[in-house]
């Protein structure tokens, strides 16, 4: 049996991010964009690709984007943040004076649930 392939992409156009699974379009991020970063504002799977983890690849790929891209991030989206709360190294990616609003606390703070 041949291994499905994931990818995470930017549709600019759209203000989303997808994911896919070999050629389908499996779920998405949509997002705000301003002149410091992106406000994730919701994540949804399509039911028929549930279960597979591939709410955390998108969320993954999103947050690598907006680092590759210099930009802040403001998680907005429940899932998203809990991502964030699971996955510290993606935490200096939230403004520190914004982390309070997000309930995310300073790395090291023991805030953050584990994997």
């Amino acid at each position: 049996m041949q291994q499905q392939q994931t990818r995470v992409t930017e549709d600019p156009q759209a203000h989303r991010f997808e994911v896919f699974l070999d050629d389908d379009l499996a779920g998405f991020i949509d997002y705000k964009r301003t002149a410091a970063g992106l406000s994730f504002l919701h994540t949804e799977i399509d039911p028929r690709f549930g279960g597979r983890g591939l709410g955390s690849v998108l969320v993954r790929g999103a947050l690598d984007a907006a680092r590759a891209q210099g930009l802040d991030v403001l998680p907005f989206c429940p899932f998203v943040r809990r991502y964030i709360q699971r996955h510290p190294e993606y935490l200096d990616l939230v403004p520190a004076d914004r982390r309070a609003r997000f309930e995310l606390g300073s790395e090291g703070s023991g805030t953050a649930s584990p994997a």
